[in-house]
C-alpha cells in the first residue's frame, strides 16, 4: 500500500520527492516473515511482494565478495548450523546451509530477481570488522542494474559503510544510540531509529523538518504510540494492515 501525501505538512513534502511515498508506511522487517516464512528468505520476501508490502533485508560479504542475505554473521540462528558468512563462500554456504523453512540462504541478487523493483526494499548494510570499504562497493556494484533508484533505500549502523554507498541512492543512518546517531546525522538524509528514542524533544523536533522511520514495533499498542513522530515503521509479528492505517490517519 502507498500513503497519499495529503495531510503532509508541507515541510515534509519535500521527502515524498526524495524517497518516494511507499517509504511512508509499513516496513516489513526482514520480510513478510511468519511460523512458516524464516525471516530474509525468499519465501518471506515473496509474501511481503504479493501483498504489496516494502520490506527490510540485512547483506553481508561472503569471503568470495558475494552479496548474501542475512541478519547475523553467524548462520546458526536462522540456519541450525555454525558459520561465519564472512568466512565461508558463496558456494560453501549454497551448498552447506539451509534456512530453517528448507530454503536457501538467498543471494542479494536473488532477491533483486524476485522483487523486480515491484516494492520498496530497505537495504541494511551489515558490516564485519573492517571490511565497510569492500561491502559499500559491491553493493554498489550490484544495484548498478536498478532503473528505479526509489525502489531502494539503503540503511546502516556504520556511518563509514553508509557514506560510501550514498552515492547510489536515499540513505539512512540507524541508530539505538542517541549520541551516536546525532554525531552522524548531518551527513545523510535522515535516520532510522530504535523506537524508544522518539521520546526525545530532539528527535521530536527533528521529525518536524525530516523524514524519520522507526523499528522494530512488534504490537499495534506500540504502533501508536510511535506514529505521531514516525513517517514510517519498520514492523514483524503484527498486521500490516493496521500499520498502514494508523500512519494514513495520524493526521485526521
Amino acid at each position: 500500500m502507498i500513503l497519499s501525501s495529503k495531510g503532509v505538512s508541507s515541510m515534509k513534502k519535500k521527502h515524498y520527492e526524495l524517497f518516494g511515498e511507499q517509504y511512508f508506511g509499513a516496513i516489513a522487517h526482514r520480510g513478510l516473515h511468519n511460523e512458516e516464512f524464516t525471516e530474509n528468505g525468499l519465501k518471506a520476501f515473496e509474501n511481503a511482494i504479493h501483498h504489496n508490502i516494502a520490506f527490510e533485508l540485512d547483506i553481508h560479504l561472503t569471503k568470495d565478495k558475494k552479496l548474501v542475505v542475512c541478519h547475523d554473521s553467524d548462520l546458526k540462528r536462522t540456519t541450525g548450523k555454525e558459520g561465519i558468512i564472512e568466512n565461508l563462500t558463496f558456494d560453501e554456504i549454497r551448498n552447506n546451509y539451509r534456512l530453517l523453512d528448507g530454503e536457501v540462504v538467498p543471494s542479494f541478487q536473488e532477491v533483486l530477481d524476485l522483487n523486480q523493483e515491484r516494492c520498496l526494499i530497505v537495504v541494511e548494510l551489515k558490516t564485519y570488522h573492517k571490511n565497510h570499504k569492500e561491502l559499500a562497493k559491491a553493493t554498489n556494484e550490484c544495484l548498478k542494474q536498478i532503473k528505479n533508484k526509489k525502489s531502494i533505500v539503503i540503511i546502516s549502523f556504520d556511518p563509514r559503510a553508509l557514506i560510501r554507498a550514498k552515492g547510489f541512492a536515499r540513505s539512512l543512518l540507524v541508530g539505538k544510540e542517541h549520541f551516536w546517531v546525532w554525531c552522524f546525522r548531518h551527513l545523510f538524509e535522515s535516520v532510522d531509529l530504535g523506537w524508544d528514542l522518539l521520546e526525545r524533544k530532539t528527535v521530536q523536533k527533528y521529525y518536524k523538518k525530516h523524514y524519520v522511520n522507526v523499528w522494530t514495533i512488534e504490537s499495534i499498542e506500540l504502533a501508536k504510540k510511535v506514529a505521531p513522530y514516525a513517517d514510517a515503521i519498520t514492523f514483524q509479528h503484527c498486521d500490516y494492515q493496521a500499520i498502514e492505517d494508523i500512519l494514513k490517519n495520524k493526521n485526521n
